[in-house]
């Protein structure tokens, strides 16, 4: 019986011994800190995820500690500074808002979160901890904007540039017009150090109101917000309204070639001798679902802009050139005799000899070379800043992407491919994804005056991109 008693004790610190040296090497709650991970600005938002298993927690303590304080943020023994969800089986979310109010003890400067936790193991006898800490920037002052140029002229349709300085220099900045956002752009040449200047070219839209909001915009890494008024005045411009009259022979040689290169219309098989009707619907589907998404595919490209203005002569239009239709016409489409839809037409179309060379209007880089849609053969050019032009209905295509290209280069032939009744070129120019109107920036007067006197007048020469220098 002896022999038995010390077998039993011996297993019993066998175990407990194993107990505790698994006990020794268990891990605390898995903790993660989302937000914030790098500033804390006016209105901040602490967000962090717990995970143990089981869910089982005896202590969790988030804080701010800043210039030796611990500031909190959540406890489980104060719930209801805080809100906790359930986040899966054994994980929890906790969000808490930060700012002036609820954080009042908060000053600019370094800081750090710092999440802790305990989880119990061995039935309760003993606990393991973890923590999870991020170094922060506390900003708690909005970005400032100071106006740099001046007299600001916009007609309706058009474009107009602000140069202005923004702190701090890594605030995202620019125009706001209405609810449309024009970029500022920093101002990096070997004349000037200021990295707090910026420029942006910004419009009001052709379906924008005269009255629409103008305001330079600020918002730096933290999230705190800024607006600032400048002088500016909006100039009416008459859109002209016209008829396209469509007919049989015209069905019948775009809408077959479009439906056979679009995408889009992929499912679609045409008989030898499809029916008017069957054509006619088609070119409504062409004329506005497709041109809507051929537009959008467009607009995509702002994203892809270079940071740099890559031009300083004015645009060119196509040389010996007749005006067709201008930009923001509004077009009502007559087929036997009955109106079947309105558009509105945003680019001119330019009228020279068949198969004439097409030039890039300006400097920059090709985007896009390629068939899309009611566009036919296009090229696409980016000119940095946000302005990028639209060369359709080629016949043929002489770039790729990719390609530099110089003001004047060629960079195809026209054509009437698309959605074209006749050899022209369609050309269009866009801010920021947005159409405006390509006189303004063909016209060496409006390009010294709105561009070039402004840029001198805070000391600034012509700009381009300093490497190509």
């Amino acid at each position: 019986m002896r022999l038995l008693g010390i077998g039993a004790t011996l297993i019993l610190f066998v175990t407990v011994g194993t107990a505790l040296f698994f006990a020794s090497r268990a891990s605390g709650p898995d903790l993660t800190i989302l937000t914030p991970t790098r500033f804390i600005g006016r209105s901040a938002s602490f967000e962090a995820t717990v995970s143990t298993p089981n869910g089982n927690l005896t202590s969790l303590e988030g804080f701010i500690e800043q210039a030796g304080r611990q500031i909190p943020l959540y406890s489980l023994s104060r719930p209801l500074e805080g809100q906790v969800q359930q986040d899966g089986t054994d994980r929890i979310r906790v969000t808490r808002r930060i700012d002036r109010t609820s954080h009042p003890e908060l000053v600019a400067g370094e800081a750090r979160i710092v999440l802790s936790a305990t989880r119990p193991i061995l039935f309760g006898l003993r606990e393991v901890n973890s923590v999870a800490a991020v170094d922060v920037e506390v900003r708690l002052d909005p970005p400032r904007l100071e106006v740099a140029s001046t007299f600001h002229y916009v007609n309706h349709g058009g474009s107009e540039l602000v140069i202005y300085r923004v702190r701090p220099p890594d605030a995202e900045s620019g125009v706001r017009v209405g609810n449309r956002f024009y970029p500022g752009y920093p101002i990096s040449t070997n004349e000037t150090t200021d990295e707090t200047l910026r420029m942006s070219f910004f419009a009001l839209l052709y379906d924008q109101d005269l009255g629409t909001p103008v305001e330079l915009y600020a918002k730096d890494s933290a999230g705190n917000e800024t607006s600032a008024p400048f002088d500016h005045r909006m100039f009416p411009k008459p859109f002209r309204r016209s008829r396209i009259i469509l007919n049989d022979r015209f069905l019948q040689t775009v809408v077959p070639a479009i439906v056979e290169q679009a995408p889009e219309l992929a499912d679609e098989e045409l008989t030898a001798s499809p029916s008017l009707s069957e054509l006619t619907d088609l070119y409504l589907f062409i004329n506005r679902t497709l041109r809507q998404r051929n537009r959008d595919f467009v607009a995509s490209f702002a994203g892809a802009t270079s940071a740099h203005r890559q031009w300083q002569e004015p645009f060119l239009q196509l040389a010996n050139s007749q005006v067709e239709s201008g930009f923001a016409d509004h077009r009502t489409y007559i087929y036997q005799d009955t109106e079947i839809d309105q558009q509105v037409h945003l680019g001119f179309d330019l009228a020279s000899t068949a198969n004439t060379s097409i030039s890039a209007a300006n400097t920059g880089t090709i985007l896009y070379a390629d068939y899309l849609g009611i566009y036919g053969n296009c090229v696409f050019i980016d000119h940095g800043m946000g302005l990028q032009s639209l060369y359709a209905h080629l016949s043929s295509i002489s770039v790729a992407v990719g390609d530099e290209v110089t003001r004047g280069q060629p960079l195809g032939n026209s054509g009437s491919t698309g959605l074209a009744g006749g050899d022209h070129l369609h050309f269009a120019l866009f801010l920021q994804g947005h159409p405006v109107t390509p006189i303004e920036w063909w016209d060496e007067h409006w390009i010294e005056d709105r561009i070039e006197r402004k840029l001198r007048q805070t000391l600034i020469s012509p700009l381009t991109d300093p490497s190509t220098r």
